[in-house]
């Protein structure tokens, strides 16, 4: 998995209740867009993920 500063992340829910999430990449700390990543979530929450098979990166939406 690869992702840029800017790009959405999307992490599906893994048990039955548990919503999908989305959030911004603000900070790719591994080498050439590898993870771990620094992720702002819609709520504002910040944190620092290394993503699994649940996450789906995004580019940027063009509006």
């Amino acid at each position: 998995m690869q992702a840029s500063i800017g790009d959405r992340i999307h992490i599906h829910g893994r048990t039955v209740g548990q919503h999908d999430r989305t959030g911004e990449v603000i900070e790719v700390l591994g080498q050439d867009g590898a993870p771990p990543y620094r992720i702002r979530f819609e709520d504002g929450h910040e944190t620092l993920i290394q993503p699994g098979p649940d996450a789906v990166v995004e580019p940027p939406s063009q509006a």
